[in-house]
C-alpha cells in the first residue's frame, strides 16, 4: 500500500481511537505488509478486498471495543477466527487481556502464527481447532460471520464462564451483517439478545447494514 494512503487509514485508526499508544500505532500499521505477504501464499482476506484492509477489517473488529472495553486479565475466544479478525485487532488493543483464536482450517491459523509473533502479540494463543473440541471456559465469545445465531449460542454456551467481570453478563459478541430478523427468529424465545447498529461508532458508509450482536450465555 502506497505510504500516503496508510497514513490515512492510521488517522482513521486514531480517529475512532485516540488512547492509542506508540507501540499499539506501530502494531496496527505493521498489518497492511503482514497480511500483504501472507495473502500472496494463502488467500486470508479476498484479493480484491486487501486494499481495505483497515476498513473492512481491522476497524470492523475493532467496533467490539465501542460496545464493551474487556478487563485485565479477561479471556475471550474468537472463534472462527479466520486470518485473525476479529481477534488480532482486539488483541493490540487490549494486551492485558488473552486471546485465543481458533479455526479448524490449519493453514488459516498459520497466517495467523506469523501475525502474532511478528507483532511479538503475547497475548495471542492461536489453535486449530474446532468449538467442540476446546475445553477451557471463556468469559466472551467474539466471531464474525462464521454461522447462524443459533449455532453460535450451540458451540459457544458451554464454552462461557458462569463468572462475570465486566459491565455485562459474559456471552457472545458477533459481527454480522444484513437483516437480523431471520436468524433472530432462529434462537429460543427465552433467549436475551441486544444488536447495535455500527454506524452508531462509524460514520463511513462500509458499516451501514452491519450489527453488532450480544447474545447473553
Amino acid at each position: 500500500m502506497e505510504k500516503i494512503i496508510l497514513a490515512w487509514y492510521m488517522e482513521l485508526i486514531t480517529k475512532y481511537f485516540p488512547q492509542l499508544n506508540d507501540l499499539q500505532k506501530q502494531q496496527f500499521e505493521a498489518l497492511d505488509a503482514l497480511y500483504r505477504e501472507w495473502n500472496d501464499q494463502i488467500n486470508v482476506i479476498s484479493r480484491k478486498d486487501i486494499d481495505n484492509l483497515y476498513l473492512h477489517h481491522v476497524l470492523h473488529a475493532l467496533s467490539v471495543a465501542k460496545h464493551l472495553r474487556f478487563v485485565p486479565g479477561a479471556e475471550i475466544l474468537d472463534l472462527g477466527t479466520g486470518g485473525g479478525f476479529p481477534g488480532i485487532p482486539l488483541a493490540i488493543l487490549f494486551p492485558e487481556t488473552r486471546f485465543t483464536l481458533i479455526d479448524g482450517t490449519k493453514k488459516k491459523i498459520r497466517v495467523v502464527e506469523a501475525v502474532v509473533q511478528a507483532l511479538q502479540l503475547e497475548n495471542v494463543d492461536p489453535q486449530a481447532s474446532r468449538a467442540e473440541d476446546i475445553r477451557h471456559k471463556y468469559d466472551f465469545v467474539t466471531t464474525r460471520g462464521v454461522a447462524t445465531l443459533d449455532k453460535l449460542a450451540a458451540w459457544s454456551r458451554p464454552l462461557i464462564k458462569s463468572k462475570h467481570q465486566h459491565a455485562i453478563p459474559n456471552g457472545i459478541l458477533a459481527l454480522k451483517g444484513g437483516d437480523i430478523r431471520t436468524e433472530r427468529a432462529l434462537l429460543p424465545k427465552k433467549a436475551y439478545l441486544e444488536y447495535y447498529p455500527l454506524s452508531d461508532y462509524f460514520e463511513e458508509d462500509y458499516f451501514k447494514e452491519k450489527w453488532l450482536i450480544y447474545l447473553q450465555a
